[in-house]
């Protein structure tokens, strides 16, 4: 019998506290900040969050969870402790980043079936740029099940506001670096396996993930030292995507895997259809400004809005063959 390991990455949009970090620039997520956060919606929104987790996970707990938006250890912490998912025992990696607001990647990981063998940050600084500091790429190095060794990368690479273009270079410069990393566990490790998700803030077929990364759409007879990117089944589809702007759904959430992974015939496998959007209704409203539906988020501009984020999930079901 085949055992189903679930991995899911979120964008969770904002996850703040209420509480001020001199450090960092996140004043707009305080009680008397101009989005008024106050605990009562710092509460609701964990709740909101832990909720996707499990319904994601099909009631039962997902094994290894990729965020990125979160603020602090101390949203971790009411994540994993003061919501329902506390009764799972989940366990989390997180470093504070040097992003300007403040937010960060991490990933949690169910001590019942994930043991952490490793885990390190890679920094992203940009030069000659405005934007000196972004969020940190995170690496863990996992053992699923006491079974298979699982490479996994969470990811929020620059954002595109001040234009798509303009801001390419940012994010190719961070798929160069993380390519750099790839590369390092292929030359020590023989057809590692290897997981990358995240927001990347681009789409599959982007320079950034197409051609610094590598990432390709999967094919008939996978390589094992090739990335694949699952996603490309959503793109060409074009019926929905992880995020909506201006009427236009967009892939920018995604997971990429070595060949590995597709054609191993032992320990862990998974397969281009094993890839899905968390789509359920109640992650969706109507999009009034045009049509269809889009996400329902948890600020519209200013407005509190009281929605769960302005993404949707990615899930990658593997399975461990024996």
């Amino acid at each position: 019998m085949q055992q189903r390991v679930r991995l899911i990455f979120y964008n969770t949009e904002n996850l703040f506290d209420t509480t001020d970090d001199t450090l960092y620039d996140d004043e707009d997520y305080l009680p008397e900040g101009d989005l008024h956060w106050t605990y009562q919606r710092y509460k609701a929104k964990l709740d909101k969050i832990s909720k996707v987790i499990v319904a994601a996970g099909q009631w039962t707990p997902p094994d290894i969870i990729g965020l990125c938006e979160i603020e602090n250890f101390h949203v971790l912490y009411d994540l994993t402790h003061n919501t329902p998912l506390s009764k799972f025992n989940y366990r989390f990696v997180h470093k504070n980043s040097p992003d300007v607001r403040g937010i960060d990647v991490a990933l949690l990981y169910n001590p019942a079936t994930i043991r952490l063998l490793k885990s390190n940050f890679i920094s992203v600084r940009f030069f000659n740029k405005e934007q000196k500091t972004t969020r940190d790429i995170l690496y863990c190095m996992c053992s699923v099940q006491n079974t298979d060794t699982l490479h996994v990368f969470v990811n929020h690479w620059p954002s595109r506001s001040g234009g798509q273009y303009e801001t390419e270079p940012l994010r190719l410069y961070a798929a160069k670096l993380l390519r750099l990393s790839v590369d390092s566990l292929f030359s020590l490790m023989r057809n590692p396996k290897i997981v990358i998700m995240g927001d990347f803030n681009d789409e599959p077929g982007n320079k950034s993930l197409a051609l610094a990364l590598g990432a390709s759409a999967p094919t008939e007879s996978p390589l094992s030292q090739t990335l694949y990117n699952l996603a490309y089944r959503y793109k060409m589809n074009n019926v929905i995507g992880t995020h909506k702007y201006q009427g236009q759904w967009n892939i920018l959430d995604q997971i990429i895997v070595s060949g590995e992974i597709l054609d191993a015939r032992k320990g862990l496998k998974t397969s281009l259809n094993c890839f899905s959007i968390f789509n359920e209704s109640f992650l969706l409203e109507p999009d009034k400004s045009f049509e269809g539906m889009q996400p329902f988020r948890t600020y519209k501009g200013p407005i509190y809005h009281g929605g769960f984020s302005d993404h949707l999930p990615v899930i990658l079901n593997l399975f461990l063959i024996n």
